[in-house]
């Protein structure tokens, strides 16, 4: 059976590392920093609502040092603002054919590896994650942790795709192949125009008002650019039956990538490619989309001062959104 090499070994890259490596699958993880150093010395620990799993792999601090094999199974599991860089470490360490899944949020990475590989994968994630600790990643989902929809870019399924569903749901995440992929993906993409809003606010204030205006604008803007769109979670039985978000003993959840990345002093966030697609989209077709711009520069600004998660009251973003 083919290695699955992990680039990004973070929430979602941490997570399907290890219940992978736990079933039995050959997993060669690509991290950085303390994290690296981490897995290297002890494993890698992923705590869920059910206890503590712990697996070690090897892990490389590039691609260049993972001595990618033809038949090598990629998954980029970095943040959007990052996705360029890996795509040409990825080239510049000889990856060629092999398939590339992008285990990511937004809708512009499966475009980015298409300029530099034939075999592009979309991956719509639905795993509720924490990785702030280095060596220990946090998953709140039960009974089943996470779940995806997969399919080639920009459209269709392939062999490649069914057999990863396979390996996948042998080590406990009910996925699927779905041809119109990047459907789901922008159906996901509408859920995460809220994450810079949790992050900025603090998640246990209530923003269903700022949410919607966010994720109005996006359906306005969609419709305009013909783009469709689906709900993750829509006809899936499987998900709906297994994938809960719970309390994980002892841990605090920090909340969306976003959140997390301005806890870790991360010096960036996605919200360029989540609010900032939608802002983009709207300058493309005519279609206003004042809310989603005013926090893609809100998230900058977060990140230049080294701001908190919590950091911006809601106050303020009513009156700055005239809501």
């Amino acid at each position: 059976m083919s290695r699955i090499v992990i680039l990004g070994v973070g929430a979602v890259g941490g997570t399907l590392a290890v219940k992978l490596t736990l079933a039995g699958q050959e997993v060669l993880g690509i991290a950085r920093g303390a994290q690296l150093e981490a897995i290297r010395t002890g494993g890698l620990t992923l705590l869920t609502p059910e206890g503590a799993l712990q697996a070690e792999f090897p892990c490389v601090a590039s691609p260049a040092e993972a001595q990618l094999r033809p038949d090598d199974v990629i998954f980029l599991c970095v943040k959007t603002q990052h996705t360029e860089a890996a795509l040409m470490q990825l080239r510049d360490a000889g990856l060629q054919d092999q398939h590339v899944f992008c285990f990511q949020n937004g809708v512009e990475n499966e475009r980015l590896a298409l300029r530099y590989f034939p075999n592009v994968h979309g991956v719509t994630v639905m795993l509720p994650a924490d990785f702030v600790q280095p060596g220990e990643v946090v998953c709140y989902g039960a009974p089943c942790i996470g779940s995806f929809d997969i399919g080639r870019y920009p459209s269709g399924f392939d062999a490649a795709d069914t057999a990863l569903v396979a390996r996948l749901e042998a080590a406990g995440f009910p996925s699927a192949t779905r041809a119109a992929v990047m459907e789901r993906k922008y159906g996901k993409l509408l859920m995460n125009l809220g994450n810079i809003v949790g992050a900025a606010l603090g998640e246990e204030v209530d923003s269903t008002a700022v949410t919607a205006a966010l994720k109005a604008e996006a359906e306005a803007v969609m419709a305009k650019a013909e783009i469709d769109w689906s709900d993750p979670a829509e006809e899936d039985d499987k998900r709906a039956a297994q994938l809960k978000i719970v309390e994980v003993p002892g841990v605090t959840r920090v909340g969306s990538s976003t959140a997390q990345s301005l806890a870790r002093g991360a010096g960036s966030v996605e919200t360029d490619y989540l609010n900032g697609e939608v802002a983009l989209l709207g300058r493309l077709h005519g279609v206003p989309t004042p809310c989603n711009a005013w926090f893609t520069a809100l998230a900058a600004r977060l990140v230049r001062d080294g701001a908190a998660p919590g950091a911006v009251t809601l106050a303020e973003v009513e009156a700055a959104l005239g809501l």
